[in-house]
């Protein structure tokens, strides 16, 4: 490995992402364990050089207050326990502002621990490739490529790492964006020269979700039927035994830990069976958006596919609200599609972290043709975010708000209303499901 590491264990603090960004921000890299790890598991990890123990207001798991292994405390390593009221090694709490733990930690991770600022992108992507050349040995790996950020890295990372090992499976389930099936198959196979199987899988996936209205179950019902189709396409391939997949931290932190309340589940971490018959390979696991990108770039991807619009795994499954009809699903598709042209036109797909149109399952009354009509509203959303933690809302001209409601109530049928979603999050999330 090239690079030190500071160590996080969490006891229930909300504020760990926070502390191993601002950890990485210093060029020291930063992962954060659960609290249960042992000191002999905890001294083994390749290139730790300090601990920080994080407690805070998650720190009664079912009524017990939970606490690190007394032996964690006397491993040798230099530590420093914050928000921990049980010991008497406690640290008032971090300060609020992110430029003020970076400027609290900076002795502690460079002075005390005496760490040095190794940790970027090329010694992540040379360690990544060691690591996935260990796990994997001459096996082969299927990818599940959605064409979106994070697949797109993994997918350049594994080219990288085994090459022809490499197998990547592109499935549209019928809830993929405008045009985007056809765009993935171009990029991949014909410009990257990916081996890769494309399978037309809507009816089946749409059929799956039929009545189906709770977010959760929808986000499982996709996980589940990914794997079954990567299944299926494994054994049409001979000597398939890993499955890689583009999970990032903010998946597993949503996903819900022993100390961090769920917000929802990924269906690459929360959507995955019991059964599944893949070891899972996950080279981006530790990192946030911005870091991805940031890898991207790296590895040499074009830019127009390092900063593309994130895309949820479950596609516009998660923005048709509700059990999903194909009338909706259309307008949903059809009103992205407008707003995407309206934000390049306005220079704003440079400018906007994520854009996006959901249809909820319900209508309201509206004049069309100069009768009573019973229709869907469209609801856009447009927020920026570094880390995709939290997220504000992009202030858009009236003019440009004006040409895309204009568009939408006229080339989208079945709708009537287009509204704009100004909350930021949290309290809401970024998606709607």
């Amino acid at each position: 490995m090239k690079q030190d590491m500071i160590v996080i264990l969490d006891l229930g603090c909300t504020e760990n992402t926070v502390t191993a960004r601002a950890i990485r921000s210093l060029g020291v890299y930063s992962e954060i364990y659960p609290h249960d790890i042992t000191a002999e598991a905890l001294k083994a990890l390749p290139g730790i050089k300090g601990v920080i123990i994080n407690g805070g207001a998650n720190r009664v798991v079912d009524g017990v207050s939970i606490d690190v292994a007394p032996e964690v405390y006397a491993c040798g390593l230099p530590m420093l326990v914050v928000d921990h009221p049980a010991s008497e090694l406690s640290e008032e709490a971090w300060p609020e502002k992110e430029e003020d733990v970076i400027e609290r930690l900076r002795p502690f991770v460079f002075d005390v621990c005496k760490a040095e600022a190794n940790w970027n992108m090329e010694n992540f992507i040379e360690d990544q490739v060691e690591l996935i050349r260990r796990q994997v040995g001459d096996k082969k790996v299927l990818l599940a490529l959605s064409g979106g950020v994070d697949s797109s890295v993994v997918a350049a990372l594994l080219i990288r790492a085994i090459g022809d090992q490499l197998t990547c499976v592109h499935v549209n389930h019928g809830l993929l964006r405008k045009g985007e099936p056809e765009q993935v198959v171009e990029v991949f196979r014909n410009q990257l020269n990916a081996n890769l199987v494309y399978v037309d899988a809507v009816e089946r996936f749409l059929g799956k979700l039929e009545g189906v209205a709770d977010p959760e179950e929808k986000r499982k019902i996709i996980g589940a039927e990914f794997i079954r189709v990567f299944e299926e396409e494994a054994r049409k391939l001979s000597g398939i035994e890993f499955l890689a997949q583009g999970t990032i931290y903010p998946d597993i932190v949503e996903s819900g830990t022993k100390t961090a309340k769920m917000v929802k589940s990924h269906h690459n971490v929360g959507g995955l069976p019991e059964d599944l018959q893949f070891t899972l390979v996950e080279p981006l696991r530790m990192l946030f958006k911005d870091e991805v990108r940031a890898c991207g770039v790296a590895l040499g991807l074009p830019d127009e596919m390092v900063y593309r619009q994130p895309f949820p795994g479950p596609g516009l499954g998660v923005r048709c609200l509700g059990a999903i009809t194909r009338d909706r699903l259309e307008a949903v598709r059809e009103s992205d599609a407008i707003l995407r042209e309206e934000f390049a036109k306005a220079g704003l797909d440079q400018k906007v972290w994520q854009y996006f149109t959901v249809v909820p399952d319900f209508k309201s009354v509206g004049v069309r043709d100069g009768a009573r009509s019973f229709e869907y509203p469209v609801i856009f959303r447009a927020v920026n975010t570094i880390d995709a933690m939290e997220a504000s809302i992009e202030h858009i001209d009236w003019d440009v708000l004006t040409v895309i409601t204009n568009r939408i109530l006229k080339e989208v049928p079945g709708v009537n209303r287009v509204c704009y979603d100004l909350s930021p999050k949290p309290p809401a999330t970024i998606e709607w499901e």
